[in-house]
């Protein structure tokens, strides 16, 4: 699909051809001790009832609830990792610690609180009621029942919600192996000294990290010079990726090769150029089952870029169940005005408003201004249209945090 290049896809229409072309990556057996951060690939189900016997909710004693209040005889102490020695027969208690299986024939638990110890072998029980204090047996989930759905990113509770049903493996799918290539004969390493018209080089590292911390396997080659054979050689290299990110390159200029040599290895354009500001001539592109994203050379631009389509791509190969951009609501602080043509996404800052989100737009949103987007939480998307968005006015934002 080559484009008219006056004609500009929308964001919601390039998003949705890159993800018509994103189809989930192979599965894996992961142990559940290396599966933080990976996306199940399979509903995963518990091993055993949770808890796996009816045990004690807190310290006291294990008592038959008809027998309170009253005095009870104390017959033995239960203690977690061990079940009672005998049933609990009428006007009897057994010590019992939290977490310890309920003696065969007690229906409740009396607390520390409510006990009075009058002798070794004698309590004085307040009124229980029966059930009080006892953790049924499959009252948090039953054997065979979904712990985590398919689709979810495994993070703390839900790895220990897992190890607590018996869960040891989890089908996971594979993590993209993405490739990213920065182009521009300006470029140079940080710390090196410039030489005059060299630049240092900071997309690349922008965009390891927002693609590490998408779930991807991230390698970052070398800055390229605008050299066709340099191109070549690297773009060959990256094309065995899942996924490669290119910045710069990507324009009309005359050291703008990163398309035509794409093209001459077999990579077929989706699209190129956006109605988005910044990061218009955005390029998407396939080879085989590789994704390719030629993202603008300014630094904001790829960041912009990345966050509107490559990370869903990301997400979307791990198998997430919603990749879409995760747009929120907040309120604008200071009027902006629109572009007739494009939609724009500003960097600003977030305030807390009562129970929503204030946001301030930062000044300084040139597109090459990357020192000052340290300092941004959020992109807000000002919407293209005639005239401007007003002080107060309710927006869509995209977290940076």
């Amino acid at each position: 699909m080559r484009l008219p290049v006056a004609e500009l896809l929308s964001i919601a229409e390039a998003l949705r051809l890159v993800l018509a072309r994103t189809s989930p990556l192979a599965a894996e057996t992961v142990s559940i001790e290396t599966a933080a951060g990976r996306v199940l690939a399979e509903d995963a189900t518990a091993r055993v009832d949770l808890p796996p016997f009816p045990s004690s909710a807190m310290d006291g004693y294990a008592v038959r609830s008809v027998d309170t209040p009253g005095a009870l005889r104390v017959s033995g102490r239960v203690a977690a990792g061990a079940p009672a020695s005998s049933p609990l027969r009428r006007g009897e208690a057994m010590g019992i610690a939290t977490g310890g299986v309920v003696p065969e024939g007690a229906d409740a638990v009396a607390p520390i609180e409510v006990v009075v110890e009058r002798d070794n072998d004698t309590i004085e029980v307040a009124s229980v009621d029966a059930g009080a204090h006892i953790r049924l047996r499959g009252s948090d989930i039953g054997a065979g029942e979904v712990i985590v759905r398919a689709g979810t990113r495994l993070g703390p509770a839900h790895l220990g919600a897992l190890a607590a049903a018996g869960v040891a493996e989890a089908r996971c799918r594979r993590r993209p192996r993405a490739i990213v290539l920065p182009t521009g004969s300006e470029l140079r390493p940080p710390g090196v000294r410039l030489a005059p018209g060299e630049i240092y080089e900071a997309n690349g590292l922008i965009l390891e990290t927002q693609l590490a911390r998408a779930g991807a396997h991230v390698e970052r080659l070398p800055a390229v010079p605008d050299d066709e054979d340099a191109h070549r050689r690297a773009l060959s290299r990256a094309l065995a990726a899942d996924l490669v990110v290119t910045s710069g390159g990507v324009s009309v200029g005359p050291h703008d090769l990163v398309r035509r040599v794409e093209a001459e290895l077999g990579v077929e354009e989706i699209f190129w150029r956006v109605a988005v500001k910044p990061g218009k001539p955005i390029a998407f592109g396939v080879r085989g089952s590789t994704l390719v994203f030629g993202l603008p050379g300014n630094p904001v631009s790829a960041l912009v870029g990345f966050e509107l389509f490559v990370r869903p791509a990301v997400l979307a190969l791990q198998g997430i169940a919603d990749p879409q951009p995760p747009f929120r609501r907040g309120t604008l602080r200071g009027s902006r005005r629109r572009s007739p043509q494009r939609d724009e996404l500003i960097r600003a800052r977030l305030r807390p408003a009562g129970a929503g989100v204030e946001l301030e737009p930062l000044t300084g949103q040139e597109s090459h201004m990357i020192a000052r987007s340290a300092t941004a939480d959020a992109l807000v998307l000002v919407p293209r249209g005639e005239g401007e968005l007003p002080d107060g006015a309710e927006v869509d934002y995209l977290p940076l945090s």
